[in-house]
């Protein structure tokens, strides 16, 4: 959706939080890093220490790559630095994989010269009986230090701040916090399965974060739109955490403009003031209000669009029976049977022509994220190109094996073992196998990385899975597979695509996915 550029005052009509809107996520994390580093110098400057909230997750991965690069190669020190993070998981041991020491580590600690004393990050390994005193520490810690100078925080799906899940009051402080289910889910696939990923977490409040002199929330993508409109836009609740930000005099929301595709100022800007009525922008606003009435495009009524705000635009371009024609023409002629184009023999009197139509057959590649993806999104689609003659590929950017249960690893292992055995095929090595793989799962921890041989049984599931879709599909590709394992000529968790082929990474391809949740 095209983004829209409104006077300050019919934005503050909506939006209740000052916002910073950039192209791209990359665009945005730098503009954040630059208002850190200048604050890290400015403070240096004084000779005094620069305190800093961090978050975790995928969204200020971007922001920590660059103050990384601003360390290495403009000088920009972290020698004045203290830090502390927003929350852990509980209970966690430091060095696992979802642990956020880690993530801290592995994205900015170890890459600057921040002093260890200076790093402050809730404990996931303490005794219950202990944490309370903790946090009673960890604030008073905070208040030592002089107070957060800025807080950086990203906003979960179900709109908490730090792990402040919904209900989480203005005034909370650090302390032990059940995980909403909506939290959890996001976080299963770090966690190889949502049973692994621990009940509760130790949270910075929201009182504790509204507390900085300085907060930035960082959303970027489509998938965080909603949330961010409720949180700028709506009303205060503690059903949204993050919402408290409005009543903060220093708070900031940066986003890139997926993230912001839900604002009114994008979604209905013609509710805040004038806008320009090109073909876009009809169209955007016409399926709006048909939502809006819950009628259908041909039904919307003059009355519709005068008590829709639609005044403009039924003026600019009435009456209501022409706009609503016009736009419905368009959105016909988006639909169609033949999505990789009509050959010219196949046309009937009155096809709409469609870019490309004289290429046929296409040669068609699909990236799928995962196997299965490719049919749960667009199964039709791709039956339909294949019954049409094109020629289709699938490229499976990861082996998906992480997403495999592990009952059903156990039951594939004795299957081969069985199967094996009635043939006499290196009964043996099977039978090592296949207790190796029972035993391993059995005594699996909570977020443990599965071994080698559980991987690969996971990842021939996905391949066997990724077959058998292909051929209910009768794709001419579905012959031969080729399935190279990660760093075999091709860069890191890419597919390959070969002719006459349905090609995916090997099992440690999912390795390169993110290990955290984006929150």
């Amino acid at each position: 959706m095209k983004m829209t550029s409104l006077p300050d005052d019919f934005r503050a009509a909506k939006e209740k939080i000052p916002l910073s809107i950039y192209p791209s996520a990359r665009e945005a994390s730098k503009a954040v890093a630059a208002q850190i580093a200048e604050l890290i110098r400015s403070k240096a400057a004084q000779g005094r220490s620069c305190v800093l909230g961090l978050a975790t997750g995928s969204t200020p991965v971007g922001v920590y790559d660059e103050l990384a690069r601003l360390h290495k190669e403009e000088g920009l020190s972290f020698a004045n630095v203290i830090t502390f993070n927003l929350d852990e998981y509980y209970p966690i041991e430091p060095n696992e994989l979802q642990s956020y020491v880690r993530f801290m580590r592995e994205h900015l600690f170890d890459r600057v010269d921040i002093p260890e004393k200076s790093i402050h990050i809730p404990d996931g390994r303490l005794p219950m009986e202990q944490v309370h005193d903790f946090c009673r520490r960890y604030e008073a810690e905070i208040d030592s230090a002089g107070g957060i100078d800025l807080q950086i925080l990203g906003i979960g799906r179900t709109g908490h701040i730090g792990f402040n899940e919904p209900g989480s009051g203005k005034t909370s402080r650090t302390r032990l916090i059940t995980l909403d289910r909506v939290t959890r889910m996001d976080a299963a696939s770090d966690f190889f399965g949502e049973e692994y990923v621990p009940r509760r977490a130790i949270t910075m409040g929201v009182g504790t974060i509204l507390a900085a002199r300085q907060v930035v929330m960082l959303a970027f993508g489509e998938h965080k739109a909603p949330i961010v409109a409720r949180a700028v836009e709506g009303e205060i609740t503690p059903a949204v955490a993050g919402s408290f930000l409005q009543e903060h005099p220093q708070a900031r929301v940066v986003l890139d403009e997926a993230g912001a595709a839900e604002l009114t100022r994008n979604r209905s800007p013609w509710l805040l003031g004038p806008v320009d009525w090109d073909p876009q922008r009809v169209r955007d606003a016409v399926i709006w209000l048909a939502r809006h009435v819950e009628k259908s495009i041909l039904k919307l009524t003059e009355e519709d669009y005068n008590e829709g705000g639609l005044q403009d635009l039924l003026a600019d371009h009435g009456p209501a029976y022409e706009i609503n024609l016009t736009v419905f023409r368009h959105l016909q002629g988006t639909i169609t049977g033949w999505p990789g184009g009509k050959p010219q023999k196949k046309k009937q009197p009155g096809d709409r022509p469609q870019p490309h139509d004289e290429i046929f057959p296409k040669r068609v590649i699909i990236f799928s994220p995962h196997p299965d993806d490719d049919v749960i999104s667009m199964g039709g689609t791709l039956l339909r190109l294949v019954e049409q003659g094109h020629e289709v590929h699938v490229a499976y950017q990861t082996s998906g094996n992480i997403a495999v249960f592990d009952d059903d690893a156990i039951r594939f292992a004795e299957f081969a073992a069985e199967f094996n055995r009635l043939f006499q095929i290196d009964e043996q090595r099977t039978a090592e196998l296949e207790s190796h793989t029972e035993e391993f799962l059995k005594n699996k921890q909570a977020g443990q990385v599965d071994s080698d041989a559980v991987q690969r049984i996971k990842a021939l599931i996905r391949r066997g899975e990724a077959r058998a879709a292909g051929r209910y599909c009768a794709a001419p590709a579905c012959g031969r597979f080729s399935w190279p394992a990660t760093g075999s000529g091709a860069p890191s968790g890419m597919p390959t695509v070969a002719s006459g082929s349905i090609a995916a990474p090997g099992t440690n391809g999912a390795r390169t996915r993110s290990k955290w949740p984006c929150r």
